[in-house]
């Protein structure tokens, strides 16, 4: 009667085994995670080659400047983000065939990250850029390259601090791969010695997303 009881056990045991182990691995996502605080004090923008490399499925958060109530709006910092092409990265100019993305106009909003809504292409680099005049007539730029990592570059293993989700999760700002449907197209990016068309999801009010395949 021990015998069949422990067999039992070991029978339950070895389902419950196959129940927790049996997902293929492709089933769950990992992510990581990435913050950009979009301000001019911000070190990482002072060089002007500040850049991010990133995967499918990976989370990009944009904040913009945040104050409490009792900074005045004259100390305030405002901007309008483009999403531009390489020249327009390049000498911070988005006139020529760049187009607004998000503005940072709300100083005194409670702080949240901007909602990104962008549609990435694997081994693809993205430009945004942002650029004030000073009274004194001087130009001030802020510039971000975001660079789609190859997707067979991208093998994860999971750690202590990943983020790990069912594919079928609904997962809120995550960077998307690109569709074939059709998009604004504004050349924001370069592969290799070319620049490409990029195709954009219609942007959201406000900004952070993951790269979702």
């Amino acid at each position: 009667m021990l015998t069949v009881e422990v067999e039992m056990v070991l029978f339950a045991c070895l389902l419950l085994w196959m129940c927790v182990f049996s997902q293929e691995p492709s089933s769950k996502v990992v992510a990581d995670r990435y913050a950009v605080f979009w301000n001019r004090t911000n070190a990482k923008f002072h060089r002007g080659d500040f850049h991010i490399d990133v995967c499918i499925n990976d989370y990009l958060d944009v904040y913009c400047p945040h104050y409490d109530d009792m900074v005045p709006e004259e100390r305030t910092e405002r901007y309008v983000l483009y999403m531009v092409n390489y020249d327009g990265y390049s000498t911070c100019d988005h006139t020529a065939k760049g187009f607004k993305r998000w503005e940072c106009n709300r100083p005194h909003s409670p702080n949240g990250p901007l909602k990104f809504s962008e549609k990435f292409q694997p081994g693809r680099e993205y430009y945004y850029i942002s650029s004030t005049i000073a009274e004194n007539g001087r130009k001030t730029c802020l510039k971000l390259k975001v660079f789609v990592r190859p997707s067979n570059t991208c093998i994860k293993t999971i750690g202590v601090h990943d983020r790990v989700f069912d594919v079928n999760d609904k997962v809120d700002n995550t960077l998307e791969p690109r569709d074939d449907t059709s998009h604004e197209s504004a050349e924001p990016s370069r592969s290799d010695e070319t620049n490409a068309a990029s195709h954009l999801r219609k942007p959201l009010p406000s900004w952070p997303r993951c790269l979702r395949a």
